[in-house]
């Protein structure tokens, strides 16, 4: 049996999630996001990523860092899976432009801290 994924890894796989989303919407306007079903699928796989890493982040973890709204994270994977057909574009592209930043700048503070440990 494999050993299961430590916090760290899936922190590395949120920013690397990021990462894509921070490249593939790099100029991209809500016009070009309703357009391009390819970019937004790609953005909106990205974003499930990170919901899902996030998910599989121990108990504990999430409950040391409660500035971060594990709950609404690994919520928002759960609509893009299930309700994929109401994906909403005008949300997702707040997301991308909202909310990421501000979930990167807690995801590498987290890192930078597990590392030290």
């Amino acid at each position: 049996m494999r050993e299961p994924l430590r916090d760290p890894v899936r922190l590395q796989h949120i920013l690397e999630a990021i990462s894509n989303i921070e490249k593939g919407a790099e100029g991209v306007t809500l016009q070009d996001l309703k357009d391009n079903v390819i970019l937004r699928h790609g953005l909106t796989w990205n974003i499930m990523v990170i919901g899902e890493a996030a998910n599989k982040l121990t108990k504990e973890f999430c409950a040391e860092h409660p500035a971060t709204d594990w709950r609404a994270i690994t919520g928002m994977r759960n609509v893009l899976v299930h309700d994929y057909y109401q994906i909403n574009e005008s949300e997702l592209y707040s997301v991308i432009q909202d909310d990421i930043p501000c979930l990167k700048t807690q995801i590498l503070e987290y890192y930078d801290e597990c590392k030290d440990k």
